[in-house]
């Protein structure tokens, strides 16, 4: 049996215990063992850590020690997978450039509507927007037979290196009141290979609603098993 490590924590405007539990039972059905920490620390246990075969991880800002940080970042690099969405995994220790590497992306903004229509509350940045399937996407076992869909939520606009696989993207276009003066595409799901293991970060998933729209789903449930060590 296969050992599944949930982490989960942070800020909990992402709704990081809903959101896991969405998940638990697809992973016991495909016959992992789930063990679930509601802080990090557990990355810092060697002993577990090389126990695991995947970690999923929902973890908005935070922090993370040093001892934490090269548990997790040496576990992947010796086969153990690692996937979240959304700011449970892009926006995670904004204090660690280390952890930043390893994941290859970190979420910089999410466009709002225009002034007007704003209310003051989350919904302010809620868009319309596409995730589109990348050709390598098309092939790829995460994403392959999914189609172009369509969300309204937050849109990341995320920075990131040329070692992540796309498999998915999503553009920002220029409107009056943003400053940016030509459409911009960012990542929506991508792949990363670390060591002897395989990364998966997708970024749509705000709200436990997104994260059961069936494409979201299907991205971040093969997800897991592409990545876990096999």
């Amino acid at each position: 049996m296969r050992r599944a490590l949930v982490v989960r924590g942070g800020w909990d405007g992402h709704q990081p215990v809903a959101a896991t539990e969405l998940f638990l039972p697809f992973l016991r059905a495909q016959g992992f063992e789930v063990d679930v920490h509601e802080t990090n620390e557990v990355y810092a246990d060697a002993e577990v850590m090389a126990a695991t075969d995947l970690v999923v991880q929902s973890v908005t800002m935070s922090s993370i020690g040093h001892d934490e940080l090269w548990g997790l970042r040496g576990a992947v690099e010796a086969g153990t997978g690692l996937v979240g969405w959304h700011g449970g995994i892009a926006d995670s220790y904004r204090n660690s450039s280390d952890y930043l590497q390893l994941v290859g992306g970190q979420f910089a903004t999410h466009p709002g509507k225009e002034p007007s229509l704003r209310v003051g509350d989350e919904t302010d940045n809620y868009l319309p927007y596409t995730v589109e399937i990348t050709d390598l996407g098309r092939e790829h076992p995460v994403t392959a037979g999914l189609d172009d869909f369509e969300l309204e939520s937050e849109q990341y606009w995320v920075l990131h290196d040329d070692l992540v696989d796309v498999l998915a993207t999503t553009t920002h276009p220029t409107q009056p009141y943003h400053p940016w003066h030509r459409p911009i595409t960012s990542p929506a799901v991508w792949t990363r290979h670390w060591g002897k293991g395989r990364i998966v970060v997708a970024t749509p998933g705000h709200t436990p609603e997104v994260l059961q729209h069936p494409s979201v789903r299907a991205i971040v449930e093969r997800g897991m098993l592409w990545a876990a060590r096999a």
